[in-house]
């Protein structure tokens, strides 16, 4: 199989490579880091005028049509730079519950999504629910044609500056029925939405949110009443294969970092890297790089097909969960003691690798699912 990029795909490459290199080096990404936001308006607003955020949808929805392997290609160079703008979260993640539902709710937000005017982000976990989707305990109840929202949703990447927040919330059932929940678009900005921002252990911003007794109209339902579960795990599936490139992004400077340090590193008055055991490891970490891109490939493949997409992105997950591990820890401890350090680079990217392990399921729970699916 053919797995050579077109060209249009490496100009692409191309052109997220260099935005990387001009807008994050390290002294400016540090400052995003300690802004209120903890990203650049102005570089997410570059994002649109590049024509990054309308890759992944429709011609008729206002996007440009393109394929998984374009927004793959995206993702593993923004991997490669940290970058820090709610890409993943808000294009693909929210974008992708969008662009499955009907066209009344695409027309509303598709159009301020893909032009960078407004940020998106998408509320599911809950205190109880740990990685089940379907675990919801919000509730929207219904008053006469409107709805009333509330509860509580955890670690919402990127909710602390969104504009527009995508709330799972529970309209029939009890807290686990995979039936009863529906889908709500919830202005940021509006009465009884509380949010409490915080830093995660590896720079992202997150917020914590409680809603109470929010009002909605039926225009802010997407998708079907009491069916949005399939909706929300189709997209979060999608959104596990754009993190599984993100990932192998992070991978490959976790491994051409710690070669190129153990080239110049000297003990004895040889170069680290060639004693054999370090050798070894650095075989090893270059084996579950090259494993993850294979993975990535096959998942790829899977979303623009639509077959499989829910096994092939729990394989996947386990991969990057499993070799993100050994490859982030392997680089930390050819580094030594400095590669724990804040100034060190290495630190940063083994912190991303290790968080990205616990978004929407870790490799154990993925492992489960994936036999669960038969």
């Amino acid at each position: 199989m053919d797995f050579s990029f077109s060209e249009e795909q490496n100009l692409l490459r191309d052109s997220v490579k260099k935005f990387v290199d001009k807008s994050y080096t390290w002294d400016k990404r540090k400052a995003l880091l300690e802004s209120d936001t903890g990203f650049s308006r102005d570089n997410w607003r570059a994002f649109a005028e590049l024509g990054w955020t309308a890759l992944p949808f429709a011609e008729a929805d206002g996007g440009i049509g393109g394929n998984a392997l374009d927004t793959m290609i995206v993702l593993e160079e923004l991997g490669k730079g940290l970058v820090l703008e709610p890409f993943l979260v808000g294009v693909i993640f929210a974008g992708g519950i969008l662009k499955r539902a009907d066209a009344k709710t695409k027309s509303k937000h598709l159009p301020q999504l893909i032009g960078g005017e407004s940020i998106y982000s998408v509320a599911y976990a809950e205190p109880t629910s740990r990685f089940d989707l379907f675990q919801v305990e919000t509730t929207a109840k219904k008053e006469g044609q409107s709805y009333v929202l509330s509860g509580k949703k955890l670690a919402v990447i990127g909710g602390n500056a969104a504009d527009v927040l995508i709330v799972s919330a529970r309209t029939s059932g009890s807290a686990r029925d995979k039936s009863g929940i529906t889908l709500f678009a919830v202005d940021a900005k509006q009465p009884g939405v509380q949010r409490t921002g915080y830093r995660t252990v590896d720079g992202l911003h997150a917020a914590n949110i409680v809603l109470e007794s929010v009002k909605l109209s039926a225009d802010d339902i997407i998708g079907p009443v009491d069916q949005g579960l399939s909706l929300l795990e189709s997209a979060a599936d999608e959104t596990i294969v754009g993190l599984g490139a993100e990932a192998v992004g992070v991978m490959q400077v976790l491994y051409e970092s710690t070669v190129a340090y153990t080239k110049e590193r000297k003990q004895f008055g040889v170069p680290i890297g060639s004693f054999q055991v370090l050798q070894h490891r650095m075989v090893d970490q270059y084996m579950e790089y090259e494993q993850s891109k294979s993975m990535l490939y096959m998942a790829t493949m899977a979303v623009d097909s639509g077959q499989g997409l829910a096994k092939a992105a729990s394989a996947l997950k386990v991969q990057i969960g499993r070799s993100g591990r050994q490859i982030g820890q392997a680089a930390i401890q050819n580094h030594g003691g400095m590669g724990m350090t804040e100034e060190l680079p290495v630190s940063h990217f083994f912190k991303r690798i290790t968080l990205i392990d616990l978004f929407l399921g870790n490799a154990d729970y993925h492992l489960d699912r994936y036999r669960q699916l038969g």
